[in-house]
C-alpha cells in the first residue's frame, strides 16, 4: 500500500509539472510578462514610422536607441494593448524578417501594413482585418500620365513598386507594355524612386499614396477602383489583398483572440479616421 500511495504521489507530480509545462510552452502567447511585444518596419509611413521624439504619442523602439515609433500601426497597437492591460514594445525588423520573426518567437506579432495573403497566411495566423486599402498608382502631378484613366493609359512608363508585394508582382504585371523597374526594398525607396524621376509611376496601397501625397504634394494618385481601367484579381485575390491583418504564431490563438476581441468592434470610419491621424502627424518626407 505504502508503495502504492508513492507511485501515486510520484504520478501527481509529473503531472502537476507537466501541467506547467504546457502553461509555460503555451506561453507563446507572449503576453504572460503583460507586454506585447510588436515588430514593424518604421519606415513605412503613414503605417509607420521612425521619429526621434516622443511627439504625437510616439513609442519608444526597443532595439533601435533613442528612437521612437509612430504611425497608423503603432496607434493600433496602442489601442490594443489599452483595451487588453498590456503595456506596448515596438521592434523595429525588416520587413523579409517579420514573418520569420514571428514563426521564431522574436516577437509576439507584426502590426506592419501586411495584407493577409494566402501565401503569408500558411506561416502564420491573422488577426483582423485592421484596414481595408485599395491599390491605386502614383505618378508626378505634372507628368504624361498624370490624366490616366485606367492601367491601360500607363503603357510605356518606367514603374516600380516595393519588393515582395503584390504591388510589384501581380499589379505592374498587368500594365501591358510598362517598362518594369528593379524592385525597391522599402516603400520610401519607391516614392523616392518617383520623386527624383527615376521611374514615372509606382503602384501602392492608398493608404501608401495618401500619406505620400501629404509628403510631397507635386505626386498624384491615380486610383482606377470600380473601372474598366482597374488591376484585375479574382475575388479571393482582392480580399486578400486589401484587408490588412496582424500576423501571429500559427496555433496562438489565445493572442489572436484577444487582439480581435478588439479589432471586431472597430468600424470601417474607427480605421479611416485613425489612418487620417497618421497622415496628418506624419514627419514630412516619410
Amino acid at each position: 500500500m505504502k508503495k502504492l500511495f508513492a507511485v501515486l504521489a510520484a504520478l501527481a507530480v509529473i503531472m502537476s509539472l507537466a501541467a506547467c509545462g504546457s502553461s509555460g510552452s503555451s506561453s507563446f502567447t507572449g503576453v504572460e510578462d503583460g507586454k506585447l511585444t510588436v515588430a514593424m518596419e518604421c519606415a513605412y509611413a503613414p503605417y509607420n514610422w521612425l521619429q526621434t521624439d516622443d511627439s504625437n504619442g510616439a513609442v519608444p523602439i526597443a532595439n533601435v536607441e533613442g528612437a521612437f515609433a509612430n504611425g497608423y500601426d503603432v496607434m493600433i497597437a496602442k489601442r490594443i494593448c489599452e483595451e487588453n492591460g498590456w503595456e506596448l514594445e515596438i521592434i523595429q525588423s525588416d520587413w523579409d524578417s517579420l514573418v520569420p520573426g514571428v514563426q521564431t518567437q522574436t516577437f509576439d506579432c507584426v502590426i506592419a501594413g501586411q495584407s493577409m495573403t494566402a501565401d503569408r497566411a500558411k506561416q502564420v495566423d491573422f488577426a483582423g482585418p485592421y484596414y481595408y486599402a485599395t491599390i491605386v498608382c502614383l505618378t508626378k502631378a505634372d507628368s504624361q500620365f498624370a490624366d490616366a484613366k485606367g492601367i491601360q493609359d500607363l503603357a510605356g512608363g518606367r514603374a516600380t513598386a516595393q519588393l515582395a508585394t503584390i504591388w510589384y508582382d501581380v499589379c505592374l504585371p498587368q500594365i501591358e507594355g510598362a517598362d518594369i523597374q528593379t524592385a525597391t526594398e522599402t516603400a520610401p525607396a519607391m516614392l523616392m524612386a518617383l520623386e527624383t524621376g527615376t521611374v514615372d509611376f509606382v503602384c501602392t496601397d492608398m493608404p501608401t499614396a495618401m500619406g505620400a501625397v501629404a509628403a510631397y504634394p507635386d505626386l498624384k494618385i491615380l486610383d482606377f477602383t470600380g473601372t474598366d481601367g482597374d488591376f484585375q484579381f479574382s475575388e479571393q485575390e482582392r480580399a486578400e489583398n486589401v484587408n490588412i491583418g496582424v500576423s501571429v504564431l500559427k496555433g496562438n490563438t489565445v493572442l489572436k483572440d484577444a487582439i480581435d476581441s478588439v479589432l471586431s468592434k472597430m468600424t470601417v470610419q474607427d480605421f479611416d479616421s485613425i489612418m487620417n491621424e497618421a497622415i496628418r502627424v506624419q514627419p514630412l518626407g516619410e
